[in-house]
């Protein structure tokens, strides 16, 4: 058999040989085969490890119990985070999981809503039902600022007093927040003043002064503005960012076609009066020209003193009798009484009074809030781009013509009056062109590049444990149950059976000098290369003993010469 040809070892010979092994080898060979499961096992499951993400965090202990009881059902692993309190399950089924814990209402944040009413008890208290339906409004409010981005927990404490027959018993309701809010996150005044409507809008007849904001370390959110004492409210703040924004586009706007993109900057100042003024005014003219006036009222008296008309007529009885109908018109004529010519006056008064409407205007006006009282404009430009025929490119300081056109455009722009105490100032520069550029970040620093380097450096870190252990553990503990070549067996059994001086070993008599493994049993290759089973050790020794004869007979001879001299 040439040393190119494979030794196959059959099943059985490998159990033989693992039987005929010393109990060191045998231990050798059981620590290597465990580590070759354990390894492979290892990396499977290091492999196939999912990667895991936050579910949920900082729930309750209601909430988490019955959460994991539905993650449980449904065969899902999960884990929780040292010291944050979050519940980790697999990335893969993050979004999926809380689609379906939301359908089932988990988690409830730890407060009980309108749902407590569901389960009320026959014969409950009229008081037990108060009380109920009063928690039952503290958990909706409080679920309901909990739906606010940075705030991570909520509680809602509300005082509403008996109903009173009295009007001046009555007490208005109250009610106080406390708010946990995220983690470096913090509450504007506009958010905290949408949480306190939210509240006084959601119990009758509370108002949102009666309505207290505490956070997590005890300030006090919802302090309100005392006439005013504390400046702009964040409306008027906004509005007046909003003013100025708004003259700082158009002034971009205006010029940045005739100067170029990024060659402009405006800022605004704007003084808005936040005021709510009216005014009344009574105004009286000078009195007019009487035949053009309006006459309100007249009056005229006229007193006559005298001795009458001088007697006339016929004397006698024709002096009694009755007076003759009336000649004169019963509507005494204009111009007064009409006094006979012969009539004796002794006193004549008259008396006549007119009076006039007085001409007056009434004004009521109410000035609206938020007028500009002044506007401060501060324009900067840059240098205007000159290049010469060369295609060289220079910056030139504008002229006063450039200066005056771009002055005339911004008075118009944002509406410039002097009346007003509004400034201008536009000033010519040349601009600083160093441009900070974001670096960009090398590709071994990418995110992406990141995640494929650990991925790749986990799978072979596994690939070089696997062969730490095959080579170093595994391969040396398997090399006992190798076959020996047939060439080396010849070799072993000779020098067993043969000596120094030319005679058996003990080795060779009792069958196990076969170089250590010709005479344990094994398989072996007939001269046709095929396998043949192991012989017994009787048959093996035979075997040994003709092939030394017949390779060297002196031998063999000198061997059973020594013995015949033994045994006489």
């Amino acid at each position: 058999m040439t040393e190119q040809e494979t030794i196959t070892t059959p099943p059985g010979d490998v159990i033989s040989r693992v039987k005929q092994l010393s109990p060191q080898q045998k231990l050798g060979l059981a620590i290597g085969v465990a580590a070759l499961i354990a390894l492979i096992a290892g990396a499977l499951m290091w492999g196939k490890t999912p990667e895991y993400r936050v579910l949920f965090s900082n729930l309750s202990d209601r909430d988490g119990g019955a959460i994991i009881e539905t993650l449980q059902q449904m065969n899902i692993p999960y884990k929780f985070t040292e010291g944050g309190g979050a519940l980790m399950i697999p990335a893969d089924q993050v979004h999926e999981m809380r689609l379906k814990l939301a359908a089932q209402g988990l988690p409830k944040g730890g407060t009980v809503g309108f749902e407590l009413m569901e389960n009320q008890k026959f014969g409950i208290t009229q008081f037990a039902e108060q009380v109920n339906y009063q928690r039952a409004m503290e958990g909706e409010l409080a679920r309901s600022v909990q739906s606010i981005s940075a705030v991570a927990s909520a509680r809602v404490h509300l005082a509403i007093p008996k109903p009173s027959v009295f009007v001046k018993e009555q007490q208005k309701p109250s009610a106080s927040v406390i708010l946990t809010l995220r983690g470096g996150r913090v509450l504007d005044a506009a958010q905290v003043s949408a949480i306190v409507h939210l509240i006084s809008s959601s119990v009758p007849d509370m108002s949102d002064k009666n309505v207290t904001v505490v956070d997590q370390d005890g300030t006090l959110l919802s302090a309100t503005q005392e006439d005013g004492a504390m400046g702009l409210d964040a409306k008027q703040i906004k509005y007046v960012q909003q003013i100025e924004q708004k003259f700082i586009r158009r002034i971009e706007n205006i010029l940045s076609p005739l100067l170029g993109e990024n060659n402009v900057r405006a800022q605004v100042t704007a003084n808005i009066d936040f005021s709510h003024t009216e005014q009344t005014a009574e105004i009286f003219k000078p009195n007019p020209d009487p035949a053009s006036s309006t006459v309100r009222s007249q009056q005229k008296t006229e007193t006559l003193n005298g001795s009458g008309l001088n007697p006339n007529g016929v004397p006698g009885a024709l002096t009694n009798q009755p007076p003759a109908p009336a000649t004169a018109p019963i509507v005494a004529p204009a111009g007064g009484t009409q006094v006979p010519a012969d009539a004796k006056i002794d006193n004549l008064h008259k008396e006549s009074t007119v009076n006039y409407e007085v001409d007056r205007t009434i004004s009521h006006t109410e000035l609206p809030v938020g007028m500009i009282k002044r506007l401060s404009v501060a324009v900067l430009v840059n240098n205007r781009k000159v290049t010469d025929a060369k295609g060289k490119v220079s910056y030139v300081p504008l002229t006063a013509e450039e200066k005056l056109q771009i002055d005339n455009l911004v008075k118009d722009a944002v509406g410039f009056d002097a009346a007003r105490g509004d400034s201008l100032n536009v000033q010519n520069a040349a601009f600083n062109k160093e441009t900070v550029t974001e670096e960009e970040v090398p590709l071994w620093k990418q995110p992406d590049m990141i995640e494929l380097a650990k991925l790749i450096a986990k799978y072979l870190i596994i690939g070089a444990v696997m062969l730490i252990v095959v080579f170093g553990i595994i391969r040396p503990a398997f090399r006992p149950l190798q076959p020996a070549k047939p060439e080396d067996k010849d070799d072993d059994a000779q020098a067993g059976m043969a000596g120094e001086d030319g005679q058996l070993s003990d080795e060779g008599q009792h069958g196990g000098g076969a170089g250590g493994e010709g005479g344990q049993g094994h398989g072996h290759t007939n001269e046709s290369g095929d396998y043949a089973p192991p012989l017994e050790p009787y048959e093996q020794n035979l075997k040994i003993a003709r092939q030394i004869v017949q390779q060297d007979p002196k031998i063999v001879a000198s061997v059973i010469k020594d013995w015949v001299n033994k045994n006489e």
